[in-house]
């Protein structure tokens, strides 16, 4: 097991409603596993995840441990609760040497009959005024995304409507438009901010409220914005947002969860038979009128065609 630090600087600063990330830093990891040689992704986000001091250590001490026990003793090594980003980046070189064996790329080994062609993916368009937002989003959909996903909840929400109008206004109707609010606004700022993105065909806003606004999120829900929520919350209480009805969309990120095989074994809720799967979020059906009770349904999972290219940003 070998690691080695990158430090990468946006070419654009991303502003988000809980600050602005201008450099990623982590660790590739690459492992001998099966004859080939697995490539791994640790990029720690403080906040999100651990510190990359707390990641370096454990990839460390991860390292030690497979000289002696093997890829098991050093997955040992790596708890996902506390350093999930340095289990997501050894995790996925070992999984990426299986498939690397198996002859297939990594994308299409997690698919039980690949035949996945492509991975979607959206373009994250960080807070800007109403024309920078707008130009980014159009560059992003000339480099192949189909779908965009806006930074909102830094600014007011007269602000941010008029920042998501100039967005529609420019990529048409084709593109799919999501917001992340990042947990900026209160019920009442959500309720108008849901009204006016109904009319611009927002898909659905991730995290519109503190996290544990259960209640809150679920009052949100009915209408043709959907609530997203995401792994914050998802990885310590999915069966609680489920059971509250608090959201029609999970959001699971492997780097956060401590990596691809957490994600899709099914840390989103396997009581209720809700599983992560190969999209980067699946999605429930709209609540009833009146909130009555449906029965939920597994899932299924199959790759999509969609967005191409890298994203921008996370």
């Amino acid at each position: 097991m070998k690691t080695t630090p990158f430090s990468l600087p946006l070419s654009s600063p991303l502003a988000t409603a809980s600050g602005t990330i201008e450099t990623r830093e982590g660790f590739l990891v690459r492992y001998d596993h099966r004859e080939e040689t697995g490539i791994g992704e640790a990029t720690p986000l403080p906040g999100w995840t651990e510190s990359s001091t707390d990641c370096r250590a454990a990839l460390e001490t991860a390292a030690d441990a497979e000289t002696r026990g093997g890829h098991t003793a050093a997955m040992l090594e790596l708890a996902a609760d506390s350093v999930p980003a340095a289990r997501h980046g050894f995790a996925t070189a070992l999984l990426d040497a299986d498939a690397r064996a198996d002859g297939v790329p990594l994308y299409r080994w997690f698919d039980a009959d690949r035949h996945c062609d492509a991975v979607p993916v959206n373009a994250t368009v960080g807070d800007a005024d109403p024309g920078e937002t707008a130009d980014a989003a159009v560059r992003a959909v000339e480099q192949g995304f189909d779908c965009c996903k806006l930074k909102v909840g830094a600014r007011s929400v007269a602000a941010d409507l008029e920042r998501v109008r100039a967005v529609r206004e420019r990529v048409g109707d084709g593109v799919k438009l999501r917001a992340d609010a990042n947990g900026a606004w209160n019920r009442e700022q959500a309720k108008r901010a849901y009204d006016a993105f109904a009319g611009l065909d927002v898909e659905y806003v991730e995290q519109p409220l503190p996290a544990d606004d259960l209640a809150g999120h679920a009052d949100l829900r009915g209408g043709s914005v959907g609530v997203a929520l995401d792994e914050s919350l998802v990885r310590e209480r999915a069966d609680t947002v489920l059971s509250a009805d608090a959201a029609d969309v999970l959001i699971l990120k492997p780097m956060v969860l401590g990596g691809p095989g957490n994600a899709h074994a099914g840390v989103a809720g396997p009581r209720a038979g809700h599983r992560a799967g190969r999209d980067d979020h699946h999605r429930r059906g709209p609540r009833p009128a009146g909130g009555a009770a449906r029965r939920r349904r597994r899932p299924r999972y199959r790759c999509l065609r969609a967005g191409h290219g890298r994203p921008p940003g996370a």
